[in-house]
């Protein structure tokens, strides 16, 4: 089945004059719809990937839910341009938020015109991601319905602790000898890594909505530079905003890719941590209970300890789930990651004075 046949089964005004390839998302398959007339819209077609996104009726219903709240919250403070603001997404003519065609699931959305992403991360930059994604959480915070998990367990530490346990005591490849230093390193920090976990089991620490795919790109500016919306909501579920929060720094203030061999390289930008910090404080500092805000600095070390512990996971059992590019790319990519969580962890009563001035 042909892409314009697959469109046929969405309800879209105007005619379809071409369907070309839009972005280079990594997860689902994306295209542009473009229309013949210049009063209709433009669409978005993607290929939603349902190896990773297993449930897509839960998937949809969680974007639907989020996206008609979203709405809802930009009407009642009377927000102009609305539709610029939010997602809309078109059902299929079978009144389904999606099309499955024996074989792939496809959606449809309005391309929103005249807008751009930002892929370079800079201190500009890091604070427009740190309020856009501060404002989303704080837009959902009276969200009145339960969301699933599109990916389960997804940032849950103790989980990927123990799939590395697992994994050390199968021993597919022969690999735990070549790999004692990481292995104490992380056991090292094992226990207070699982924080998060332990104080929601007690009951402190609580999960909000959060986008949980916290990146530059993952929004979307008008021509000016001025924040429209957050986008690539599909991994939208309840999580600590700790995923939020840490999960961009870990990549957007690391000084060197997450696979760079380079590992004297690696260090902890300050200045993306600051700008991105004081960006997302600024927007969730009339929601954020004490217990979030004081572990902030915890969740900075916290993911690229989780992201050494599932490389490394990966490397010991063959390397069946990270695309590798030679033998030891994922060992390159632990290591990576570990020398990263040392760069942060020697930083961290500098991050806390700064929290603490920031929220007073």
């Amino acid at each position: 089945m042909t892409r314009e046949d697959i469109v046929r089964h969405f309800d879209l005004q105007g005619t379809v004059a071409s369907i070309e390839p839009l972005g280079n998302g990594l997860i689902n398959d994306t295209y542009r719809v473009k229309t013949a007339e210049a009063d209709q819209p433009d669409y978005v077609l993607q290929r939603i990937n349902h190896a990773v996104f297993k449930d897509v009726d839960l998937l949809q219903r969680n974007i639907e839910a989020v996206t008609r709240h979203l709405r809802a919250k930009l009407q009642q403070d009377e927000c102009g341009d609305i539709d610029r603001r939010v997602l809309r997404f078109i059902p299929a003519k079978d009144g389904k938020a999606y099309y499955f065609d024996g074989e792939n699931y496809w959606r449809t959305s309005v391309f929103i015109p005249d807008t751009l992403t930002i892929d370079e991360v800079t201190p500009a930059s890091s604070y427009d991601a740190g309020r856009a994604f501060g404002q989303f959480e704080g837009m959902l915070t009276d969200f009145p319905e339960v969301l699933g998990e599109t990916i389960p367990d997804f940032h849950n530490m103790e989980l990927r602790l123990n799939q590395l346990r697992q994994a050390v005591a199968d021993d597919r490849k022969g690999r735990v000898a070549q790999v004692g230093t990481e292995l104490a390193l992380i056991w090292k920090h094992a226990e207070q890594m699982c924080r998060a976990e332990q104080m929601h089991r007690q009951g402190l620490l609580p999960k909000r909505i959060c986008h949980c795919d916290t990146k530059v790109n993952n929004i979307l500016f008008d021509r000016e530079g001025h924040v429209l919306c957050v986008i690539d909501l599909d991994t939208v579920m309840p999580a600590y905003v700790f995923s939020d929060y840490g999960d961009f720094l870990r990549t957007a203030a690391n000084t060197m890719p997450e696979d760079s061999p380079e590992q004297d390289s690696v260090a902890f930008r300050w200045d993306i941590f600051e700008a991105f910090t004081r960006g997302y404080l600024e927007s969730t500092r009339s929601f954020l209970m004490p217990v979030e805000t004081e572990n902030l600095p915890y969740a900075v070390g916290l993911f690229p300890m989780m992201q050494a512990v599932r490389f490394l996971t990966d490397y010991l059992n063959g390397d069946t789930y990270y695309k590798i590019r030679y033998p030891e790319h994922n060992l390159v990519r632990t290591r990576n990651q570990l020398r990263y969580f040392q760069q942060v962890e020697a930083r961290k009563e500098d991050m806390e004075r700064l929290i603490q001035s920031l929220i007073k």
